[in-house]
């Protein structure tokens, strides 16, 4: 299923590349960095890192902003509260908190893909207080009790 998401460029992000499947099989579209100038994010530093773009991400959706897999084997780069979320009703500029969890600085630059951009369906639980809740097989085991 396609959905229709609106993008606005801001000044920052001109001249950059929107979101787009690079693939017919991919599931997240590339999220490139508006920084003015090269920005360094030193071992064991948090940065957030602008994308230029305002998203009008349909009602019953959200967009999960994710690592990418060459950033974070290669450099030790992850999105800090990965999967980020981005909410159909949030109208401020898509920015990324990118940590390095590597041993050398990474430096970002204008254009750079930062982080993956994932649209997913959003269901909405309805919360209903009971006095205990049902037991499983599982019980409450939990933090690797299923296995290795």
């Amino acid at each position: 299923m396609t959905v229709r998401m609106l993008v606005e460029r801001l000044a920052h992000g001109e001249g950059l590349e929107l979101p787009e499947y690079k693939t017919a099989g991919s599931s997240g579209m590339d999220l490139h960095a508006a920084v003015e100038e090269e920005e360094t994010i030193e071992p064991g530093g948090i940065a957030l890192v602008p994308t230029g773009l305002k998203m009008a991400i349909p009602e019953g959706y959200e967009a999960q902003v994710r690592a990418r897999s060459g950033l974070a084997i290669k450099h030790g780069i992850c999105v800090l509260n990965g999967p980020g979320t981005v909410d159909s009703d949030y109208r401020g500029e898509v920015k990324v908190i990118l940590a390095n969890l590597g041993k050398e600085e990474f430096a970002v630059k204008r254009g750079d893909r930062i982080a993956q951009m994932v649209i997913m369906r959003v269901e909405k639980a309805r919360i209903e207080e009971v006095d205990e809740v049902p037991e499983t097989v599982r019980g409450e085991g939990g933090f690797g009790s299923s296995g290795r």
